[in-house]
């Protein structure tokens, strides 16, 4: 059973919609921030990336050399390095290293291929900061999620290395809204109906087909791409994104663990601090990414507890 915690994600998405009737297009909130608490000892320091805004998120004693390069969600018209700025840097205390959350173009700017231009151009910026890519990972929610692996997609593409690894939550990865939980789990995601994620969708490819891999990676060749570590919420409209992400991946040889947190909403991660679902979703990103970026052992903020 849920938390009564974790209700909190509910009762905001419940807020947003309270004035919005089920054919108009959602409005872009940008009050995410107050769910997750502060999570101590991380000093922030806005940087450009290249030309792309940025902000390093520095826990005490975090790893210098090792990155998550954090990319938010918001559907393409909202969200930004400040409402995402505490769910990753909870993220990156736990894991031990620094993050780099990066910004990008959203709607009506936003339209592709920008936001995945200036994914990869803060991607080859944080590279050419002696940061080799085997010491990176991607990480995003939501739009945010699918960014890190169509990013991923470019820069294979153009002859980059990709990072060592990505954690995705709730990727938002097939423009055509094609998912079975669309219809399934209609009844249960409080945030999303197919009206909603199908016009945001077609603001952000434009004149693109929705199933071209540039804005749907799902519909791509994912060899290549870094091991991916996938969580999503059992009550979300886009619970089929992820799992026919991660069968993709698997087919295509990736390395890629799904994990299907029962009951939750659409980015339910954005609670960390408050609920223990949040909490522990946190803390195994944290754990699996770890060996991968080269680290082991307890991080600074293990030893402190």
């Amino acid at each position: 059973m849920a938390s009564k915690q974790s209700g909190a994600v509910t009762l905001l998405y419940q807020s947003w919609l309270a004035s919005t009737g089920e054919d108009d297009l959602i409005q872009g909130p940008d009050d995410w921030d107050i769910l997750a608490t502060e999570p101590g000892g991380v000093d922030y320091l806005e940087t450009d990336a290249a030309g792309v805004p940025a902000m390093w998120a520095v826990p005490k004693g975090a790893a210098q050399d090792r990155v998550l390069m954090c990319i938010h969600g918001g559907g393409f018209i909202s969200g930004s390095i400040y409402t995402h700025r505490k769910l990753f840097a909870h993220l990156a205390k736990a894991a031990g290293v620094r993050a780099l959350i990066v910004g990008y173009r959203i709607l009506p700017e936003g339209v592709h291929p920008a936001p995945v231009e200036d994914v990869v151009t803060a991607y080859r910026w944080l590279l050419a900061q002696s940061i080799p890519a085997d010491q990176i990972a991607f990480t995003g929610d939501s739009a945010g999620g699918g960014l890190a692996v169509t990013a991923q997609l470019v820069a294979r593409d153009l002859g980059l290395a990709v990072p060592a690894s990505a954690l995705l939550m709730s990727p938002w990865v097939d423009m055509a809204v094609a998912g079975a939980s669309v219809e399934t789990n209609r009844d249960k995601d409080v945030l999303f109906n197919k009206e909603w994620i199908t016009q945001m969708a077609r603001g952000f490819v434009g004149e693109t087909d929705p199933r071209d891999p540039r804005v749907s990676p799902i519909y791509g060749d994912l060899a290549g791409i870094s091991p991916l570590y996938i969580q999503v919420g059992g009550y979300e409209l886009l619970l089929d994104d992820s799992r026919r992400l991660a069968h993709n991946a698997g087919v295509a040889g990736v390395e890629v663990v799904l994990d299907v947190f029962a009951e939750m909403q659409h980015t339910f991660q954005m609670m960390v601090g408050r609920a223990p679902e949040a909490d522990e979703a946190i803390r195994r990103m944290a754990d699996w990414v770890r060996p991968r970026l080269g680290l082991v052992g307890a991080t600074r903020a293990d030893r402190a507890s």
